[in-house]
């Protein structure tokens, strides 16, 4: 009798808990968006890199903003094959350039990364080879926080250890504070987060 009472009190508990939650769902929910998002204040430096995987344009468009308010003179667009047979920066370049910024303000980096860690291991390679001391690292809100954790990573690894600071660009489908009330903000959220526990493993 007494594991019987002790069982229906703890799942009459747990019922009610999960109830609360739900309700309070507004109030605790964003931190986990906003847990995903590393956004800093530019300030001027050596060039802008722009990450790949947005293919609606508000990553480059936010460095071609960068550009033009005067915090950096160039912008390095990565570009990992894979579209149609093109790579990205090739498709991205002229998308800036048809929204009012000048071609001469990006420089294609076509590479053959298949990851974030294995794009920020071809970008920092690249900037050493440029002789870059610090940038501004673009890419899209929810991604900032694990690809500004990538670069630090790849930089301890590599030995070269410019300055960097994330701005974010924002997202098509993605809000941090109310990612979980449309299933594409979801989706976004499910994999970032996926994606930032298997970088905290090694994967």
């Amino acid at each position: 009798m007494a594991l019987r009472f002790f069982r229906h009190r703890f799942l009459l508990f747990g019922a009610g808990f999960l109830v609360l939650m739900f309700l309070t769902r507004s109030l605790w929910l964003p931190a986990f968006g906003y847990a995903l998002v590393h956004n800093e204040t530019p300030v001027k430096a050596d060039i802008a890199v722009v990450l790949a995987g947005d293919f609606y344009g508000h990553r480059i468009v936010k460095a071609g903003d960068l550009v033009r308010n005067g915090f950096v003179p160039s912008v390095l667009v990565s570009g990992p094959a894979g579209a149609y047979g093109l790579h990205e920066c090739d498709l991205a370049i002229p998308f800036a350039v048809r929204q009012g910024f000048p071609a001469e303000w990006f420089i294609a980096f076509p590479n053959e990364a298949h990851s974030t860690r294995e794009e920020a291991a071809a970008i920092l390679q690249e900037l050493r080879r440029r002789n870059v001391k610090n940038f501004l690292l673009v890419t899209s809100d929810y991604h900032t926080a694990r690809a500004r954790r990538i670069f630090l990573a790849a930089e301890r690894t590599s030995g070269f250890v410019p300055q960097i600071r994330t701005v974010a660009s924002r997202d098509e489908f993605f809000t941090p504070d109310s990612w979980w009330r449309n299933r594409e903000s979801q989706k976004v959220a499910f994999f970032e987060w996926s994606k930032t526990v298997a970088t905290v493993f090694g994967f």
